[in-house]
């Protein structure tokens, strides 16, 4: 029997293998099956190098050899062919053990900040967003440069920000070096950990999907999981301090690392995350005195 839908060519093209039935998911994915028995999902992005980025940070990941990340089974112009993930509950067994791996994950480290997945472009993308991966070795100074103050300039020129507004946030990157805590080598980012990134496996383990993967701080990527929220946080945390202990003052610093997605979404969703983006800055410059 053959299938001659888009993700059933692509599919085809990426495993080699025949297709005997697919079916749509939710949020534009479609499961395809194999004649070999395996299951594969298929992602079509914006463009091909959305495709390829997001493959190459897949791969990086992986290599860490700690949190499980689907297997890539190759890309094929826009459309990206994944291992399915069999869904089950979450549990805090499986939180504290993803808090063990995404340290591990960060400890695997990178070559600097903002530093790219290999074999993934410097001009990538956070979810639909541009996200340029330009290296640097100062985190305050590549953070403000590369992370907040681009997409700060974005959401002005669309008036979801106004000027007046802007001027809290650039306050904030200038006393970037005040609020940053103790310096850190760069960590390997998952870079968009939302919730919805975070699936829980039916084996009891945690994988990570759709990433921005890119050298960063691993505040950042804590702080995104908290800001979007997730099952057991708190073991989740218990398990990554367990194994990576973080700086004193990380909680207060959770606000600074925020900016960065806050201001993304503002981008793409509008003024409610504006407001929260400013918010999170105005909280920063209190903390400062």
């Amino acid at each position: 029997m053959g299938f001659a839908g888009s993700s059933s060519l692509v599919a085809a093209r990426c495993t080699g293998r025949a297709v005997t039935g697919e079916r749509p998911l939710a949020g534009g994915l479609t499961e395809v099956s194999l004649d070999d028995g395996r299951t594969v999902v298929v992602k079509f992005a914006d463009d091909p190098v959305a495709a390829r980025a997001e493959a190459a940070g897949l791969r990086w990941l992986a290599g860490a050899g700690t949190v499980r990340i689907p297997e890539v089974h190759g890309v094929d112009g826009r459309g990206l062919v994944t291992e399915r993930v069999v869904r089950g509950p979450a549990s805090a067994g499986a939180a504290v053990r993803f808090g063990r791996d995404l340290a591990g994950l960060h400890a695997a480290g990178a070559p600097a900040f903002g530093a790219a997945p290999p074999g993934g472009p410097e001009e990538a993308y956070i979810g639909r967003a541009p996200m340029r991966n330009v290296g640097g070795d100062d985190w305050p100074h590549w953070y403000a440069a590369h992370r907040v103050l681009p997409y700060l300039r974005l959401a002005v020129d669309a008036g979801t920000v106004r000027a007046a507004e802007a001027a809290d946030v650039e306050r904030v990157c200038e006393r970037l070096p005040d609020l940053a805590g103790p310096a850190e080598r760069p960590a390997r980012l998952h870079g968009d950990l939302w919730s919805g990134n975070v699936l829980w496996g039916a084996d009891g383990h945690v994988r990570l999907i759709d990433p921005a993967a890119h050298g960063g701080h691993r505040e950042t990527d804590l702080a995104m999981l908290r800001l979007f929220g997730c099952p057991y946080p708190e073991r989740i945390l218990a398990g990554y301090e367990e194994t990576a202990p973080l700086a004193d003052g990380w909680t207060d610093r959770v606000g600074v690392h925020q900016l960065f997605p806050l201001l993304v979404h503002a981008v793409l969703f509008g003024r409610g995350y504006a407001e929260q983006a400013l918010a999170a800055a105005r909280a920063a410059l209190r903390h400062l005195g």
